[in-house]
């Protein structure tokens, strides 16, 4: 009847909880794919040490991940998707095995990974239970990442480039709060509806997951100019 129209607080509500199957849907899907490239990206990664595989260089790790990760955002609604995602992350596993070889040679190596991985994980999963339990939307702090990602970028450039170990540091320190804040970033919009795609939402993880990792590995090996 006309005298009982739909008030806006009640069509909102409405809405927030049809929306809200599709974002359970989309995060389950998410962290099934992301369980399995982390997977495969430790396995390259174990595979690089143990074959000593060298490191890609500053030009191809940029051009290989930058390419790859166009091809994500090209192919994520096609069949194709899936195989660019583990291409992605394994060519990341790939960059990381160098990396994890260098840090194995110095005193104390072998910790300094393990402190690594167990501050990643915690703080991955502390930050993904803080906002699953709020739903508090964080997608105002896009802008300031993006930004401050760009800003990372060419200063770890500049600091690989003229040899500055001080610089390197303080860059992996700016890195991990960067993808602390991107951790939140991305499952907020999962949460919350504002990311539908799965694949395009594990990318988004993995690589913030990946990021804080190696920096939190040259902050806790700090010794190495590499």
């Amino acid at each position: 009847m006309e005298s009982l129209k739909r008030s806006p607080s009640w069509s909102a509500s409405t809405s927030l909880s049809a929306d809200r199957p599709q974002a359970a849907k989309v995060l389950r899907n998410t962290y099934g794919l992301l369980s399995l490239t982390l997977l495969f990206a430790a396995g390259i990664a174990a595979l690089a040490v143990a074959n000593a595989w060298p490191a890609p260089g500053l030009i191809l790790t940029l051009v290989g991940y930058f390419g790859l990760l166009y091809a994500v955002h090209k192919l994520q609604n096609s069949g194709w998707a899936l195989p660019a995602v583990f291409a992605l992350t394994g060519f990341m596993g790939y960059t990381l095995g160098p990396l994890l070889t260098r840090t194995l040679d110095l005193p104390g190596g072998a910790g300094t990974i393990a402190a690594a991985l167990a501050a990643t994980g915690a703080t991955f999963v502390a930050l993904s239970a803080y906002v699953l339990t709020t739903r508090r939307d964080f997608s105002f702090m896009g802008g300031f990442l993006f930004a401050g990602m760009l800003i990372a970028l060419v200063l770890g450039i500049a600091a690989y480039a003229f040899s500055m170990p001080a610089l390197a540091l303080a860059v992996s320190g700016m890195v991990a709060l960067l993808s602390v804040g991107l951790i939140l970033f991305e499952t907020s919009r999962i949460v919350n509806g504002g990311e539908t795609n799965y694949v395009l939402a594990t990318v988004g993880l993995f690589v913030s997951a990946f990021n804080l990792f190696t920096s939190l590995l040259s902050l806790f090996g700090i010794g190495s100019n590499d």
